[in-house]
């Protein structure tokens, strides 16, 4: 038996409608192609990995999550265990992407298996990919009792067959941000791996978004928002232990786990559509300014990259096609007009924006932050 997915009221209608609203206006705005579309995924892939990563303790800079999904160099000092966590989260989120696509897809034991061993492989005491034969339960501190305890070992096999049985056939009218609530909230009450079960469950909550094929995953995640700060992670947990109440008790309601869910995709959708906003006004400032300097349109790309703090040589190469050669005259221009400065140096070196870059960026933010965020369930 799993937690059952519970009747939504009214209230849970509109909200879930409000999402929607913004999922199709995103939809339509990435139709018309933009040229800092692909630095927005990837901005917004990073902020799920650093999201996802830091609620178990895991923490990286927003320049490292960047240098992270673009497949550089993150901090040398970083260490092991946070360089293992966040590489096999960006592995798993990457392949997620692409699974949004795929023809031919299904939810089976091997798929999940597959997606922990990415998470953990760094760490064998886990036993990646592999469903535990032991005990486990959530500490709740120093000599404190535990939190929550999990279904015995015993149990794990039978829970996981119903839990794949149902995200391949199960509720399929419901719509799919209550589905991908419940899958979410099932796993991590399972709790079948000795390790990775939230990084685990936050995954395979954007993966039922991303099979729903309304929106791109990294549009429609709210790892960002669960692990934005420590506030919202605190909300989280107490969100769990409420449906959970300290043991494997599927015969409890999950009603307030599944608005807790819905608050939280209609305040990241409220921030992803700043982004969109953000992006486009700043881009339109920095095309006046590499204009003003009489630069090439490619540069453009560059300044945004800048202002945002993680320009790299080998990225921007790559976005605009250049040579190494091209590049690097191109850096050498921005920096003798001072609109970049270098930070860092050898493989790690980024650029970020000289005093009109930040000018920029910090009229751009306090237009689009001017305004607060909407209370989903608010009257």
């Amino acid at each position: 038996m799993l937690y059952s997915t519970p009747g939504l009221t009214l209230d849970d209608l509109r909200v879930i409608e409000d999402i929607e609203a913004f999922r199709s206006e995103f939809r339509h705005r990435l139709a018309e192609p933009r040229r800092w579309e692909g630095q927005l995924r990837r901005s917004l892939t990073a902020a799920a990995v650093r999201g996802s990563t830091h609620i178990e303790g895991y923490t990286i800079s927003p320049e490292d999550a960047e240098t992270l999904v673009a497949g550089g160099e993150i901090a040398p000092d970083t260490d092991d265990a946070t360089r293992a966590a966040v590489t096999g989260y960006r592995d798993a989120l990457t392949y997620i992407q692409r699974a949004s696509g795929f023809r031919i897809f299904s939810w089976d034991h091997t798929l999940l298996s597959a997606l922990h061993f990415m998470m953990t492989r760094g760490d064998e005491e886990v036993r990646p990919g592999e469903y535990r034969t032991n005990g486990v339960w959530v500490s709740g501190g120093p000599n404190r009792p535990p939190v929550y305890t999990a279904p015995d070992p015993e149990q794990v096999p039978g829970l996981m067959g119903e839990l794949v049985q149902w995200l391949s056939e199960g509720d399929l009218e419901t719509p799919a941000l209550v589905r991908a609530s419940m899958a979410h909230l099932n796993l991590v009450s399972v709790h079948p791996w000795r390790d990775g079960n939230g990084r685990m469950s936050r995954a395979v909550h954007t993966l039922v978004l991303a099979r729903d094929g309304i929106l791109a995953p990294e549009f429609s995640s709210i790892e960002e928002w669960l692990g934005a700060d420590d506030f919202n992670t605190r909300e989280y947990y107490a969100a769990l232990r409420t449906v959970q109440a300290g043991s494997w008790q599927p015969q409890r309601d999950a009603h307030s786990w599944v608005r807790f869910c819905l608050t939280a995709h209609h305040l990241q959708a409220q921030e992803v559509q700043r982004r969109f906003e953000a992006a486009t006004r700043l881009w339109f400032r920095l095309e006046a300014v590499a204009q003003q300097h009489h630069l090439d349109e490619r540069t453009v790309s560059a300044l945004y990259a800048a202002a945002h703090g993680h320009l790299r040589r080998t990225t921007y190469q790559a976005e605009e096609s250049l040579t190494r050669d091209q590049a690097l005259s191109d850096l050498r221009t921005l920096r003798r007009l001072n609109l970049i400065e270098p930070v860092g140096h050898a493989r790690t070196q980024r650029y970020v924006g000289g005093q009109p870059l930040r000018h920029a960026h910090g009229e751009v933010q306090a237009e689009v932050q001017a305004d607060l965020y909407r209370e989903p369930y608010g009257t």
